[in-house]
């Protein structure tokens, strides 16, 4: 089996994180491609990469099979069109794109390529989602008919706290949505198999200014905080609870999903169970390969009481994209579809906020049509 040779661009966290799980899906990290030379090149010795480089061409050059995209928001565009005209295959960190046509087209380019093209919503790949998943779209389960959650984190609770994202020209019109509460969304699609159709949704700020670039207070447009309320196809009820400045909630991504027959919850921060509730009684099953009736799990996949957490679900999801890329099936890999779907929504929840009514979100079919 030939070895991927990927390049990532951008040298970040994030480029931190592809760079670490390229390795260990058995890829190559051919290079590192920052928005200098210099930062190519230091991006190059801190990830292990053997090229340092300033542009994505020399990243073409070096003959790669996919480049990892994750660069500031913005930049998205550019580099999946260049990685696409090249014949590369693209993974692009959310949002696809900042503008929904944008992420519509680039979905469209990626279809008639025939190139492997994919997000990283990696939160499914938890065992417990699976599970939860499974559960719930088994034959003659009765589906949930409430749908509630969140995803908080407090990395922007400080007021004087600022990141490139709370600059609308860098990181888009929605922030905290746009970058955390498309996950939930992207898990409550797919864990029920149930679609978002309309959105109600208001944002909040806690701070009405941070810091810009030289340190002046700056006002802040971007939200760092959302209440969606939401129906979907099957007529279920939903909500969640969106924000980046919750202090001392550091990643807790949570829902539950209500039935009549059973419930079910899961918490990111303590991925390693799934608790069902019942009528009758409620239990937590924890994850274990091993256990007649759990989900098929990835290769290499960790014993019971080896905790699975956000770096394994991450090599599993580059894994998988490796996998379809030479040629083999497989189950719930998140595609530009997905990115896609999460920027429909994005543009739902963000004219919901401005005219403060509930906002249809476009079917399949009406995506299609703009492809």
């Amino acid at each position: 089996m030939r070895t991927v040779r990927a390049a990532v661009v951008g040298t970040g966290f994030m480029g931190a994180v592809h760079s670490r799980s390229i390795i260990a899906a058995g890829g190559d990290l051919v290079a590192v491609v920052g928005s200098s030379p210099e930062k190519g090149r230091a991006g190059a010795e801190q990830f292990g990469a053997a090229l340092g480089a300033g542009s994505v061409d020399e990243a073409f050059e070096a003959g790669i099979d996919v480049l990892h995209v994750c660069t500031p928001n913005v930049l998205h565009t550019g580099f999946v069109r260049a990685a696409l005209a090249a014949g590369c295959h693209v993974v692009c960190e959310k949002p696809l794109a900042t503008d929904p046509a944008e992420a519509a087209h680039l979905t469209a380019l990626a279809a008639d390529s025939g190139l492997v093209a994919t997000v990283p919503f990696v939160y499914r790949y938890y065992a417990s989602v699976r599970e939860a998943r499974a559960r719930i779209q088994a034959p003659g389960a009765t589906p949930p008919w409430l749908l509630h959650g969140s995803y908080l984190q407090d990395w922007l609770a400080d007021p004087g706290a600022t990141n490139w994202r709370v600059d609308a020209a860098a990181g888009g019109p929605s922030r905290a949505f746009a970058d955390i509460g498309v996950h939930w969304c992207d898990l409550a699609e797919f864990v029920t198999g149930q679609r978002i159709v309309r959105v109600n949704a208001q944002f909040g700020r806690s701070a009405p200014t941070r810091p810009g670039p030289d340190g002046t207070p700056v006002p802040v447009t971007t939200e760092d905080g959302a209440v969606v309320t939401f129906t979907t196809d099957t007529g279920a009820l939903g909500s969640i609870v969106i924000s980046q400045a919750s202090a001392g909630r550091k990643n807790a991504l949570s829902f539950s999903f209500d039935g009549p027959d059973a419930s079910y919850g899961f918490h990111q921060e303590t991925p390693e169970t799934l608790w069902i509730g019942g009528r009758d009684a409620n239990r937590t099953v924890a994850r274990d390969p091993g256990r007649p009736g759990s989900p098929p799990a990835p290769r290499g996949a960790l014993p019971a009481g080896h905790p699975q957490g956000y770096h394994e679900c991450f090599t599993d999801f580059v894994a998988d994209t490796y996998t379809a890329l030479r040629g083999g099936a497989v189950d719930g890999l998140p595609r530009f579809t997905d990115g896609l779907r999460a920027a429909r929504i994005t543009e739902a929840v963000l004219a919901s906020v401005a005219s403060g009514n509930w906002t249809d979100i476009p079917t399949d079919d009406d995506e299609e049509q703009t492809t």
